[in-house]
């Protein structure tokens, strides 16, 4: 075909005729142009090669139906989710179904399912909804709250809520609240999150023209008394300390029975402070030779910061061992709204904490009341990390497993004076 389609498109467009051999004048004489025969040429090709192709390739209805696969319509925001869970029913095998899919974010979402069909892998892409169905959580119910007449009314000011998705959920009430008159309020408060799931609850507002101060009745502890109560194989006893302890002779908290000690290296609201005392405490404390913890109290809303704090904490710390892991302290949860975090962030920032600080050498520890441990921390911290758990009773029911129980904040022992924190740690 080429050779004559070159010789056709030579004589269409030289001009001396005379040199064109007696075959070609003759065909050049027919009645055949020279595009009809080169129309002619190209056609029977184009003819030969389709005729090649439909023995190779398999008709419409010889080809095998793609199989039914049928999937969930929605998922959770957050949810770790498989393709494999995703998938409700299939009629052939699933490749991919240790994927995850991307639950990062509410809204519609595409993922591509590859399955095995007669020894070939093909691709389905398949849509799916991710949701949000989780109501606010109510972290401070406001416990029926006094508010001084002549100050300005904002119930933000008196309950904490939070939401697993939504960073700034809405907070109203219905009912009136004048705050210029003393008197009773009954309200019913409403926290609304971005996806329209509600938590409401009945609340009164108690507007005085003094505020009350009752009296602090708590019972005092001793520390002895404290080691007998609750005496048992695998148990040391210790306190935590700050500032607010004043100066502490170690020695003498030694010889009460003390084993070890948690001590805060600082603290965080709009700049990180260290501790007054804390090289005055973790100096005596070693020198007693108690065992030493450190904690950090911290009101950080971010992964960079709370990253950056605890660089600090180890460069405060100067690569010096601790005995005991280095405590996250987060108990902002009275008024959590106005940090402009959702639950999952502040897991995250424990994680972030807990990874800067693996990088030089020191595990860490979460510090938590028995309510937020079974309401905010995702189990995953819960199982992976030890917890110091806070909770003020005889006999604590929390059934997540901890390291030391904070048992009192009203305990007394000789070396300080005051209150101190009392825990148990269980080594066994």
């Amino acid at each position: 075909v080429s050779a004559a389609v070159c010789m056709l498109m030579t004589a269409g467009c030289g001009k001396n005729v005379s040199r064109t051999s007696p075959e070609l004048k003759a065909e050049l004489a027919s009645e055949k142009t020279s595009a009809e025969i080169f129309s002619e040429l190209i056609s029977s090709s184009t003819a030969n090669t389709e005729e090649k192709s439909s023995e190779e390739v398999p008709s419409d209805a010889e080809k095998k139906p793609e199989p039914v696969i049928t999937a969930l319509e929605s998922v959770e925001v957050y949810d770790a989710i498989t393709v494999a869970d995703f998938i409700i029913e299939s009629e052939a095998e699933i490749v991919n179904g240790d994927d995850l899919l991307d639950t990062s974010q509410t809204g519609e979402f595409e993922i591509s399912v590859s399955y095995l069909q007669d020894g070939a892998v093909f691709e389905k892409k398949m849509s799916y909804v991710v949701e949000d169905t989780e109501m606010p959580l109510i972290l401070n119910t406001g416990w029926n709250p006094y508010h001084k007449t002549g100050t300005a009314f904002d119930l933000n000011d008196y309950v904490g809520f939070a939401d697993n998705y939504d960073r700034s959920p809405v907070l109203t009430y219905e009912g009136g609240v004048d705050p210029d008159t003393a008197g009773d309020y009954p309200i019913t408060a409403t926290v609304t999150d971005s996806s329209g799931n509600q938590t409401s609850w009945d609340m009164c507002i108690y507007v005085v023209d003094e505020l009350p101060n009752p009296p602090d009745t708590n019972e005092r502890i001793d520390f002895g008394d404290f080691m007998s109560d609750y005496a048992g194989e695998g148990r040391q006893f210790g306190i935590d300390v700050s500032t607010w302890q004043g100066d502490i002779d170690f020695n003498a908290v030694k010889e009460a029975g003390c084993s070890f000690v948690m001590i805060r290296i600082g603290y965080y609201y709009d700049d990180i402070v260290m501790d007054d005392r804390f090289y005055d405490n973790i100096q005596g404390a070693r020198d007693a030779g108690l065992d030493i913890g450190v904690y950090f109290y911290t009101t950080d809303n971010s992964v960079e910061t709370i990253r950056e704090h605890t660089r600090w904490i180890a460069e405060t710390l100067g690569g010096e061992p601790t005995d005991l892991p280095v405590a996250f302290d987060w108990e902002e949860f009275t008024n959590f709204q106005k940090y402009g975090m959702n639950i999952r962030d502040l897991n995250e920032l424990y994680l972030a904490f807990s990874d800067e600080m693996s990088t030089f050498g020191y595990e860490t520890m979460l510090y938590s009341s028995k309510n937020f441990l079974n309401n905010f921390w995702s189990s995953d911290i819960k199982n992976s990390s030890p917890v110091w758990l806070a909770h003020y009773v005889d006999e604590t029911d929390y059934e997540g497993d901890f390291y030391i129980w904070q048992q009192s904040n009203c305990g007394r022992i000789s070396g300080i004076y005051g209150d101190v924190d009392m825990n148990i740690m269980y080594t066994g």
